[in-house]
């Protein structure tokens, strides 16, 4: 079962969110608006141009995680603007791009960090903020740069890149988590899922929500089926270090995560069984309605374990509106899934 596109009006909400004072009612809009994708990229682009700089930063955040080809001019612009405040999320947004599908933009995007990066007419943050970004292009790009930058004029620069390794160096663990929470996911998945693991008990929950989101783009940019599993397999991990905290925070990625086409990580389900509320019983019926066409035994057992789990820890009955909804749009999944309890 698609998912239902989302009224304008909760578009409009996440995005009036984006410039809240708030930091976890900011976080929580990008991360929603992540989720729905590119059906928000107009209304953002919209309420760019009318928006005041501090909401302008939090759009650019939205579409930093969008990955968007259509927010390069916005993000560029803003990058060579005068407004200090955007000068970081636009480079943020024109290094999600350097990993786009659309060669042109991501040409663009390296072409307009490049040129704010070794102009020394350019105020010193517009300047670092490019370098920092392309630290994610390939080695072949950056090493020019670093070896011009060597000797600038400007003492922060060259310090920064006399810092910087011409040889790429096996990260540390503390290097992959801060990397990951700064935006660069480039590496290795299985170097990433260590670092998730060994800090799921002390990470802070908005720090663990927001890796969900930037996995889940991470995953979506991958060309390769075997990579993107594994990357998929990291947002699950992820899923569980924050149900292991008894954290609803991402709950949204779980839900929507079920209606994706084929099984997910067992982590996944296993995180739904130990947060999931009244919320999720639509979609474990949509889920499991589809699994009764694929025959995936497996997967139809852990959906309705997690379906059961919920009933149970919820309280829910027949007459719960949720459970009624369910029964309405997925009769036959949700008489089966009732049945099992």
């Amino acid at each position: 079962m698609p998912i239902k596109p989302p009224p304008g009006a909760e578009i409009r909400d996440l995005i009036a969110a984006l410039g809240a004072d708030d930091a976890v009612a900011r976080e929580s809009a990008v991360a929603r608006l992540a989720v729905i994708g590119t059906r928000a990229v107009d209304p953002l682009l919209r309420a760019y141009t009318a928006a005041d700089g501090h909401l302008r930063s939090g759009i650019l955040r939205a579409f930093e995680a969008l990955a968007e080809p259509r927010a390069l001019v916005v993000a560029r612009d803003a990058l060579n603007g005068t407004v200090a405040d955007l000068h970081a999320p636009a480079a943020g947004v024109l290094r999600a791009l350097l990993g786009s599908s659309r060669t042109d933009a991501a040409s663009a995007a390296l072409d307009a960090l490049i040129a704010a990066a070794v102009d020394g007419s350019r105020p010193q943050p517009v300047r670092l903020a490019a370098l920092d970004a392309l630290r994610d292009a390939p080695r072949d790009v950056f090493e020019p740069i670093r070896r011009r930058l060597a000797a600038d004029p400007d003492t922060e620069i060259r310090d920064r890149m006399a810092g910087s390794r011409a040889t790429p160096q096996p990260a540390d663990d503390d290097d992959v988590w801060n990397a990951a929470l700064d935006g660069r996911l480039s590496g290795s998945p299985d170097a990433l899922k260590k670092a998730i693991t060994a800090r799921r008990g002390v990470a802070r929950l908005t720090d663990l929500q927001r890796l969900v989101d930037r996995i889940r783009a991470r995953e979506r940019m991958e060309e390769d089926a075997a990579r993107r599993e594994q990357w998929r397999a990291v947002r699950g991990a992820t899923h569980q270090a924050l149900a292991e905290r008894n954290s609803r925070l991402a709950l949204y990625d779980l839900r929507d995560s079920l209606l994706e086409p084929g099984r997910l990580p067992v982590a996944f389900l296993a995180a739904i069984e130990e947060i999931g509320d009244a919320s999720c019983v639509e979609t474990l019926a949509a889920a499991y309605d589809a699994s009764s066409r694929s025959g995936d035994a497996w997967w139809r057992e852990h959906l309705a374990s997690a379906f059961r789990a919920i009933i149970h820890r919820e309280g829910l009955t027949r007459r719960h509106a949720a459970v009624k909804r369910a029964m309405a749009r997925w009769p036959e999944a949700t008489t089966a899934l009732l049945a099992r309890i």
